[in-house]
Protein backbone atom coordinates (compact mmCIF):
# COMPACT_ATOMS: atom_id res chain seq x y z
CA UNK A 1 0.00 0.00 0.00
CA UNK A 2 1.34 3.39 -0.93
CA UNK A 3 2.19 5.69 1.91
CA UNK A 4 0.64 9.11 2.24
CA UNK A 5 3.10 11.85 1.32
CA UNK A 6 2.69 13.44 4.73
CA UNK A 7 4.33 10.36 6.27
CA UNK A 8 7.29 10.40 3.87
CA UNK A 9 10.66 11.30 5.38
CA UNK A 10 11.86 14.85 4.67
CA UNK A 11 14.83 15.19 2.34
CA UNK A 12 18.21 15.68 3.89
CA UNK A 13 19.43 19.27 4.27
CA UNK A 14 21.33 20.41 1.19
CA UNK A 15 20.21 17.45 -0.92
CA UNK A 16 19.16 17.96 -4.55
CA UNK A 17 15.41 18.39 -4.37
CA UNK A 18 14.72 18.57 -8.14
CA UNK A 19 13.21 15.09 -8.39
CA UNK A 20 10.80 15.61 -5.50
CA UNK A 21 9.68 19.00 -6.93
CA UNK A 22 8.89 17.50 -10.33
CA UNK A 23 6.84 14.64 -8.81
CA UNK A 24 3.13 15.36 -8.22
CA UNK A 25 2.11 15.33 -4.60
CA UNK A 26 -0.58 12.86 -3.64
CA UNK A 27 -3.65 14.10 -1.85
CA UNK A 28 -7.40 14.00 -2.07
CA UNK A 29 -8.88 14.27 -5.56
CA UNK A 30 -6.82 14.94 -8.69
CA UNK A 31 -3.06 15.13 -8.08
CA UNK A 32 -1.74 18.71 -8.18
CA UNK A 33 1.43 19.34 -10.23
CA UNK A 34 4.28 20.99 -8.40
CA UNK A 35 5.14 24.64 -9.01
CA UNK A 36 8.08 23.69 -11.21
CA UNK A 37 5.92 21.35 -13.28
CA UNK A 38 3.25 24.03 -13.68
CA UNK A 39 5.88 26.53 -14.83
CA UNK A 40 7.28 24.03 -17.31
CA UNK A 41 3.81 23.35 -18.68
CA UNK A 42 3.14 27.07 -19.01
CA UNK A 43 6.28 27.57 -21.05
CA UNK A 44 5.66 24.56 -23.28
CA UNK A 45 5.02 25.67 -26.91
CA UNK A 46 1.45 25.28 -28.11
CA UNK A 47 0.96 22.21 -30.30
CA UNK A 48 -2.12 21.28 -32.34
CA UNK A 49 -3.17 18.47 -30.04
CA UNK A 50 -2.91 20.50 -26.87
CA UNK A 51 -6.62 20.29 -26.09
CA UNK A 52 -6.54 22.27 -22.88
CA UNK A 53 -4.86 25.25 -24.51
CA UNK A 54 -7.17 25.05 -27.54
CA UNK A 55 -10.20 25.01 -25.24
CA UNK A 56 -8.85 28.00 -23.35
CA UNK A 57 -8.40 29.96 -26.57
CA UNK A 58 -11.89 29.02 -27.72
CA UNK A 59 -13.38 30.27 -24.45
CA UNK A 60 -11.46 33.54 -24.76
CA UNK A 61 -12.73 34.01 -28.31
CA UNK A 62 -16.30 33.35 -27.20
CA UNK A 63 -15.94 35.90 -24.39
CA UNK A 64 -14.65 38.48 -26.87
CA UNK A 65 -17.52 37.76 -29.27
CA UNK A 66 -20.07 38.15 -26.46
CA UNK A 67 -18.54 41.51 -25.53
CA UNK A 68 -18.84 42.73 -29.10
CA UNK A 69 -22.41 41.52 -29.23
CA UNK A 70 -23.16 43.32 -25.97
CA UNK A 71 -21.86 46.58 -27.44
CA UNK A 72 -23.95 46.04 -30.56
CA UNK A 73 -27.13 45.32 -28.66
CA UNK A 74 -26.56 48.37 -26.48
CA UNK A 75 -26.45 50.46 -29.63
CA UNK A 76 -29.53 48.76 -31.08
CA UNK A 77 -27.78 48.08 -34.39
CA UNK A 78 -26.55 44.72 -35.64
CA UNK A 79 -23.71 46.27 -37.65
CA UNK A 80 -21.69 46.17 -34.44
CA UNK A 81 -22.13 42.41 -34.12
CA UNK A 82 -19.65 39.84 -35.44
CA UNK A 83 -20.07 39.20 -39.18
CA UNK A 84 -21.79 35.85 -38.71
CA UNK A 85 -24.43 37.46 -36.48
CA UNK A 86 -25.42 40.31 -38.78
CA UNK A 87 -28.54 40.42 -40.88
CA UNK A 88 -28.26 39.87 -44.67
CA UNK A 89 -28.43 43.60 -45.35
CA UNK A 90 -25.33 44.08 -43.18
CA UNK A 91 -23.28 41.40 -44.88
CA UNK A 92 -20.35 43.64 -45.79
CA UNK A 93 -20.47 46.11 -42.91
CA UNK A 94 -17.44 46.03 -40.68
CA UNK A 95 -17.73 45.38 -36.98
CA UNK A 96 -17.10 48.78 -35.41
CA UNK A 97 -14.86 48.14 -32.49
CA UNK A 98 -16.15 50.82 -30.16
CA UNK A 99 -19.65 51.35 -31.54
CA UNK A 100 -18.92 54.96 -32.48
CA UNK A 101 -16.11 55.54 -34.91
CA UNK A 102 -13.66 53.74 -37.15
CA UNK A 103 -10.99 55.16 -39.40
CA UNK A 104 -11.47 54.20 -42.98
CA UNK A 105 -8.85 54.43 -45.59
CA UNK A 106 -5.68 56.19 -46.47
CA UNK A 107 -5.47 55.97 -50.26
CA UNK A 108 -7.87 58.14 -52.15
CA UNK A 109 -8.61 60.25 -55.19
CA UNK A 110 -7.56 62.85 -57.67
CA UNK A 111 -9.49 66.09 -57.34
CA UNK A 112 -8.19 67.66 -60.49
CA UNK A 113 -7.69 64.59 -62.67
CA UNK A 114 -8.88 66.32 -65.81
CA UNK A 115 -6.54 69.27 -65.24
CA UNK A 116 -3.58 66.97 -64.74
CA UNK A 117 -4.27 64.89 -67.82
CA UNK A 118 -4.85 67.99 -69.91
CA UNK A 119 -1.66 69.76 -68.82
CA UNK A 120 0.85 66.91 -68.82
CA UNK A 121 1.16 66.67 -72.65
CA UNK A 122 2.09 70.35 -72.86
CA UNK A 123 5.26 69.87 -70.83
CA UNK A 124 8.64 68.56 -71.87
CA UNK A 125 8.83 66.49 -68.68
CA UNK A 126 7.09 63.27 -69.64
CA UNK A 127 6.46 60.32 -67.34
CA UNK A 128 6.11 57.11 -69.34
CA UNK A 129 4.42 55.16 -66.55
CA UNK A 130 1.75 57.75 -65.81
CA UNK A 131 0.71 57.89 -69.45
CA UNK A 132 0.51 54.09 -69.59
CA UNK A 133 -1.42 53.83 -66.33
CA UNK A 134 -3.95 56.58 -66.97
CA UNK A 135 -4.25 55.57 -70.58
CA UNK A 136 -5.84 52.40 -69.25
CA UNK A 137 -7.96 54.11 -66.62
CA UNK A 138 -9.41 56.47 -69.23
CA UNK A 139 -10.30 53.57 -71.51
CA UNK A 140 -13.67 51.88 -72.08
CA UNK A 141 -13.21 48.80 -69.89
CA UNK A 142 -15.79 48.54 -67.04
CA UNK A 143 -13.16 48.68 -64.30
CA UNK A 144 -11.49 51.68 -65.93
CA UNK A 145 -14.70 53.67 -66.33
CA UNK A 146 -15.80 52.88 -62.76
CA UNK A 147 -12.45 54.04 -61.41
CA UNK A 148 -12.42 57.25 -63.47
CA UNK A 149 -15.89 58.04 -62.13
CA UNK A 150 -15.25 57.22 -58.49
CA UNK A 151 -11.87 58.90 -58.22
CA UNK A 152 -13.23 62.33 -59.13
CA UNK A 153 -15.96 62.61 -56.51
CA UNK A 154 -16.41 62.91 -52.78
CA UNK A 155 -20.17 62.89 -53.14
CA UNK A 156 -22.99 60.42 -52.69
CA UNK A 157 -21.39 57.47 -54.49
CA UNK A 158 -18.25 57.54 -52.37
CA UNK A 159 -20.25 57.90 -49.15
CA UNK A 160 -22.45 54.98 -50.19
CA UNK A 161 -19.34 52.90 -50.93
CA UNK A 162 -17.99 53.75 -47.49
CA UNK A 163 -21.27 52.68 -45.89
CA UNK A 164 -21.25 49.42 -47.84
CA UNK A 165 -17.77 48.70 -46.53
CA UNK A 166 -18.47 49.76 -42.94
CA UNK A 167 -16.01 52.67 -43.17
CA UNK A 168 -16.90 55.62 -40.96
CA UNK A 169 -14.20 58.04 -42.14
CA UNK A 170 -11.75 58.33 -45.01
CA UNK A 171 -8.49 60.20 -45.08
CA UNK A 172 -8.48 61.68 -48.60
CA UNK A 173 -5.62 63.03 -50.68
CA UNK A 174 -4.44 63.68 -54.23
CA UNK A 175 -3.21 60.48 -55.79
CA UNK A 176 -0.34 59.93 -58.25
CA UNK A 177 1.08 61.71 -60.12
CA UNK A 178 -0.15 64.65 -58.06
CA UNK A 179 1.45 67.96 -58.94
CA UNK A 180 4.95 66.51 -59.14
CA UNK A 181 5.05 66.15 -62.94
CA UNK A 182 4.88 69.92 -63.54
CA UNK A 183 7.39 72.75 -63.46
CA UNK A 184 7.79 74.36 -60.05
CA UNK A 185 5.58 77.43 -60.49
CA UNK A 186 2.69 75.44 -61.99
CA UNK A 187 2.98 72.76 -59.30
CA UNK A 188 2.94 75.32 -56.48
CA UNK A 189 -0.20 77.00 -57.87
CA UNK A 190 -1.99 73.69 -58.46
CA UNK A 191 -1.15 72.43 -54.96
CA UNK A 192 -2.76 75.48 -53.41
CA UNK A 193 -5.88 75.11 -55.58
CA UNK A 194 -6.19 71.39 -54.80
CA UNK A 195 -5.92 72.04 -51.07
CA UNK A 196 -8.53 74.81 -51.16
CA UNK A 197 -10.93 72.51 -53.01
CA UNK A 198 -10.27 69.49 -50.81
CA UNK A 199 -10.66 71.25 -47.48
CA UNK A 200 -14.10 72.45 -48.56
CA UNK A 201 -15.22 68.86 -49.09
CA UNK A 202 -13.91 68.01 -45.62
CA UNK A 203 -15.89 70.90 -44.14
CA UNK A 204 -19.00 69.73 -45.97
CA UNK A 205 -18.64 66.26 -44.38
CA UNK A 206 -16.52 66.73 -41.24
CA UNK A 207 -17.66 63.45 -39.71
CA UNK A 208 -16.80 61.44 -42.85
CA UNK A 209 -13.62 62.97 -44.28
CA UNK A 210 -10.22 64.18 -43.13
CA UNK A 211 -7.42 65.09 -45.53
CA UNK A 212 -3.72 65.24 -46.30
CA UNK A 213 -2.41 68.31 -48.08
CA UNK A 214 -0.67 68.38 -51.45
CA UNK A 215 2.69 70.15 -51.71
CA UNK A 216 5.14 70.75 -54.57
CA UNK A 217 8.60 69.41 -53.67
CA UNK A 218 9.95 71.11 -56.80
CA UNK A 219 10.09 74.31 -54.71
CA UNK A 220 10.95 73.23 -51.14
CA UNK A 221 10.54 76.72 -49.66
CA UNK A 222 7.07 77.10 -51.21
CA UNK A 223 6.24 73.55 -50.13
CA UNK A 224 7.01 74.46 -46.51
CA UNK A 225 4.81 77.56 -46.69
CA UNK A 226 1.94 75.57 -48.19
CA UNK A 227 2.34 72.88 -45.55
CA UNK A 228 2.10 75.49 -42.81
CA UNK A 229 -0.97 77.07 -44.43
CA UNK A 230 -2.65 73.69 -44.93
CA UNK A 231 -2.11 72.49 -41.36
CA UNK A 232 -3.55 75.79 -40.18
CA UNK A 233 -6.67 75.05 -42.26
CA UNK A 234 -7.11 71.63 -40.68
CA UNK A 235 -5.14 69.20 -42.85
CA UNK A 236 -3.73 66.23 -40.92
CA UNK A 237 -0.41 65.94 -42.72
CA UNK A 238 0.93 65.93 -46.27
CA UNK A 239 1.12 63.46 -49.13
CA UNK A 240 4.00 63.18 -51.57
CA UNK A 241 3.54 60.88 -54.55
CA UNK A 242 7.02 59.37 -54.26
CA UNK A 243 9.62 60.55 -56.77
CA UNK A 244 9.53 64.02 -58.30
CA UNK A 245 10.62 63.65 -61.92
CA UNK A 246 13.10 60.97 -60.90
CA UNK A 247 14.40 62.70 -57.77
CA UNK A 248 13.93 61.43 -54.21
CA UNK A 249 13.45 63.19 -50.90
CA UNK A 250 16.70 61.87 -49.41
CA UNK A 251 18.50 64.66 -51.30
CA UNK A 252 19.40 67.39 -48.82
CA UNK A 253 17.66 70.12 -50.80
CA UNK A 254 14.31 68.55 -49.83
CA UNK A 255 15.05 68.28 -46.11
CA UNK A 256 13.35 71.59 -45.21
CA UNK A 257 10.10 69.72 -45.93
CA UNK A 258 10.95 67.17 -43.24
CA UNK A 259 12.09 69.88 -40.86
CA UNK A 260 8.70 71.58 -41.24
CA UNK A 261 6.79 68.32 -40.82
CA UNK A 262 8.61 67.61 -37.56
CA UNK A 263 8.06 71.16 -36.32
CA UNK A 264 4.34 70.98 -37.17
CA UNK A 265 4.15 67.44 -35.72
CA UNK A 266 2.37 66.04 -38.79
CA UNK A 267 3.17 62.90 -40.81
CA UNK A 268 4.33 62.69 -44.42
CA UNK A 269 2.59 59.96 -46.40
CA UNK A 270 4.58 58.62 -49.35
CA UNK A 271 2.09 57.33 -51.89
CA UNK A 272 3.31 55.14 -54.75
CA UNK A 273 4.14 56.44 -58.18
CA UNK A 274 5.04 54.59 -61.35
CA UNK A 275 8.81 54.10 -61.62
CA UNK A 276 10.68 56.99 -63.28
CA UNK A 277 11.69 56.80 -66.90
CA UNK A 278 15.20 55.48 -66.21
CA UNK A 279 13.77 52.57 -64.17
CA UNK A 280 10.49 51.62 -65.79
CA UNK A 281 11.28 49.92 -69.11
CA UNK A 282 12.06 46.41 -67.75
CA UNK A 283 8.80 46.58 -65.75
CA UNK A 284 6.70 47.66 -68.72
CA UNK A 285 8.12 44.90 -70.91
CA UNK A 286 6.00 42.44 -68.91
CA UNK A 287 3.25 44.72 -67.62
CA UNK A 288 4.73 44.94 -64.12
CA UNK A 289 5.03 48.73 -63.88
CA UNK A 290 1.96 49.53 -61.77
CA UNK A 291 0.43 48.18 -58.58
CA UNK A 292 1.28 44.60 -59.46
CA UNK A 293 4.97 45.22 -58.60
CA UNK A 294 6.43 48.49 -59.90
CA UNK A 295 4.76 50.66 -57.26
CA UNK A 296 6.21 48.62 -54.41
CA UNK A 297 9.73 48.54 -55.85
CA UNK A 298 9.79 52.28 -56.54
CA UNK A 299 8.21 53.40 -53.26
CA UNK A 300 10.11 50.88 -51.16
CA UNK A 301 13.32 52.18 -52.72
CA UNK A 302 12.31 55.74 -51.81
CA UNK A 303 11.64 54.83 -48.18
CA UNK A 304 14.89 52.90 -47.81
CA UNK A 305 16.85 55.77 -49.35
CA UNK A 306 15.42 58.00 -46.61
CA UNK A 307 16.52 55.56 -43.92
CA UNK A 308 20.11 55.13 -45.08
CA UNK A 309 20.57 58.84 -45.85
CA UNK A 310 20.49 59.74 -42.15
CA UNK A 311 17.37 61.89 -42.39
CA UNK A 312 15.91 60.35 -39.21
CA UNK A 313 19.07 61.10 -37.23
CA UNK A 314 18.58 64.72 -38.25
CA UNK A 315 14.81 64.68 -37.60
CA UNK A 316 14.21 61.92 -35.02
CA UNK A 317 10.51 62.70 -34.47
CA UNK A 318 9.63 62.60 -38.18
CA UNK A 319 6.91 60.09 -39.07
CA UNK A 320 6.55 58.64 -42.58
CA UNK A 321 3.56 56.62 -43.80
CA UNK A 322 3.67 53.74 -46.29
CA UNK A 323 0.77 51.73 -47.70
CA UNK A 324 0.56 48.13 -48.88
CA UNK A 325 2.08 46.72 -45.69
CA UNK A 326 5.23 48.80 -46.11
CA UNK A 327 5.95 48.07 -49.79
CA UNK A 328 7.76 44.85 -48.83
CA UNK A 329 10.31 46.42 -46.46
CA UNK A 330 9.12 44.75 -43.21
CA UNK A 331 9.93 41.36 -44.73
CA UNK A 332 13.55 42.38 -45.44
CA UNK A 333 14.58 43.74 -42.04
CA UNK A 334 17.20 41.13 -41.21
CA UNK A 335 18.92 41.27 -44.58
CA UNK A 336 18.77 45.08 -44.72
CA UNK A 337 20.47 45.33 -41.32
CA UNK A 338 23.11 42.74 -42.18
CA UNK A 339 24.04 44.01 -45.63
CA UNK A 340 23.70 47.72 -44.92
CA UNK A 341 25.84 47.39 -41.82
CA UNK A 342 28.49 45.49 -43.75
CA UNK A 343 28.44 48.07 -46.53
CA UNK A 344 28.87 51.00 -44.14
CA UNK A 345 31.74 49.29 -42.31
CA UNK A 346 33.50 48.61 -45.61
CA UNK A 347 33.40 52.26 -46.64
CA UNK A 348 32.37 51.17 -50.12
CA UNK A 349 30.01 54.10 -50.73
CA UNK A 350 30.79 57.67 -49.75
CA UNK A 351 27.04 58.34 -49.88
CA UNK A 352 26.35 55.93 -46.99
CA UNK A 353 26.79 57.72 -43.65
CA UNK A 354 27.13 55.79 -40.42
CA UNK A 355 23.72 55.77 -38.73
CA UNK A 356 23.02 56.12 -35.03
CA UNK A 357 20.87 52.97 -35.08
CA UNK A 358 20.15 49.93 -37.20
CA UNK A 359 18.11 50.56 -40.34
CA UNK A 360 15.35 48.31 -39.02
CA UNK A 361 14.95 50.49 -35.93
CA UNK A 362 14.04 53.51 -38.06
CA UNK A 363 11.56 51.38 -40.02
CA UNK A 364 9.95 50.37 -36.72
CA UNK A 365 9.97 53.75 -35.00
CA UNK A 366 9.78 56.41 -37.72
CA UNK A 367 7.29 54.75 -40.05
CA UNK A 368 3.69 53.64 -39.85
CA UNK A 369 2.02 51.29 -42.31
CA UNK A 370 -1.41 50.56 -43.76
CA UNK A 371 -3.01 47.44 -45.17
CA UNK A 372 -4.24 49.09 -48.37
CA UNK A 373 -4.55 46.55 -51.16
CA UNK A 374 -3.28 43.72 -48.93
CA UNK A 375 -6.34 42.00 -47.48
CA UNK A 376 -4.52 38.79 -46.58
CA UNK A 377 -4.20 37.59 -43.01
CA UNK A 378 -0.65 36.08 -42.93
CA UNK A 379 1.26 39.21 -44.00
CA UNK A 380 -1.01 41.46 -41.93
CA UNK A 381 -0.24 39.45 -38.81
CA UNK A 382 3.45 39.36 -39.70
CA UNK A 383 3.66 43.16 -39.91
CA UNK A 384 1.73 43.51 -36.65
CA UNK A 385 4.09 41.09 -34.92
CA UNK A 386 7.34 42.45 -36.35
CA UNK A 387 6.67 46.19 -36.62
CA UNK A 388 4.28 46.45 -33.66
CA UNK A 389 0.51 46.63 -33.20
CA UNK A 390 0.76 50.41 -32.88
CA UNK A 391 2.39 50.72 -36.32
CA UNK A 392 -0.27 49.21 -38.60
CA UNK A 393 -3.50 50.94 -39.65
CA UNK A 394 -6.42 49.58 -41.61
CA UNK A 395 -6.94 50.95 -45.14
CA UNK A 396 -8.81 49.97 -48.28
CA UNK A 397 -7.16 50.87 -51.57
CA UNK A 398 -10.21 52.81 -52.75
CA UNK A 399 -11.14 53.25 -55.55
CA UNK A 400 -8.40 51.26 -57.27
CA UNK A 401 -9.10 48.04 -55.38
CA UNK A 402 -12.66 48.54 -54.15
CA UNK A 403 -13.84 45.19 -52.78
CA UNK A 404 -16.35 45.84 -49.97
CA UNK A 405 -16.19 42.31 -48.60
CA UNK A 406 -12.44 42.52 -47.95
CA UNK A 407 -13.22 43.93 -44.51
CA UNK A 408 -14.39 40.45 -43.53
CA UNK A 409 -10.72 39.41 -43.59
CA UNK A 410 -9.65 42.00 -41.04
CA UNK A 411 -12.82 41.57 -38.98
CA UNK A 412 -11.72 38.00 -38.31
CA UNK A 413 -8.10 38.70 -37.36
CA UNK A 414 -7.21 36.60 -34.33
CA UNK A 415 -6.10 39.51 -32.19
CA UNK A 416 -7.46 40.97 -28.98
CA UNK A 417 -10.38 43.36 -28.80
CA UNK A 418 -8.01 46.17 -27.83
CA UNK A 419 -5.64 45.45 -30.72
CA UNK A 420 -8.51 45.35 -33.22
CA UNK A 421 -9.70 48.71 -31.95
CA UNK A 422 -6.19 50.13 -32.36
CA UNK A 423 -5.94 48.67 -35.86
CA UNK A 424 -9.26 50.14 -37.03
CA UNK A 425 -9.40 53.32 -34.98
CA UNK A 426 -7.03 54.52 -32.31
CA UNK A 427 -3.75 54.14 -34.22
CA UNK A 428 -5.12 56.47 -36.89
CA UNK A 429 -6.48 58.85 -34.25
CA UNK A 430 -2.99 59.07 -32.74
CA UNK A 431 -1.04 59.40 -36.00
CA UNK A 432 -3.36 61.94 -37.65
CA UNK A 433 -4.69 63.62 -34.47
CA UNK A 434 -8.30 62.95 -35.42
Amino acid sequence: MAKNSTNSPAPEAGADNAASESTPKVGKGTPTPSRAAQEAARKRPLVPDDRKEAAKQARAKQTEARERARVGMAMGDDKYLPARDRGPQKKFVRDYVDARFSIGEILIPVMFLVIVLTLIPSYEVQTIGIFALWGFFLGAKPRATALARRIQTLGDERLADMDASGIAMQLVFLTAPGVQVFDASTAVALARDVNDELIQHVRDHPDRYAALATIAPQDPAAAVKEMQRAVGMGFKGVVINSHTQGEYLDEAKYWPIFEAAQALDVPVYIHPNTPPNDMIKPFMARGLDGAVFGFAVETGLHALRLVVSGVFDKFPRLQIGLGHLGEGLPFWLFRIDFMHGASVRSGRYASQPKLARKASEYLRENFFYTTSGMAWTPPIRYVQDVMGMDRLLYAMDYPYQFVPEEVNVTDELRISYEDLKAFYQTNAERVFKL
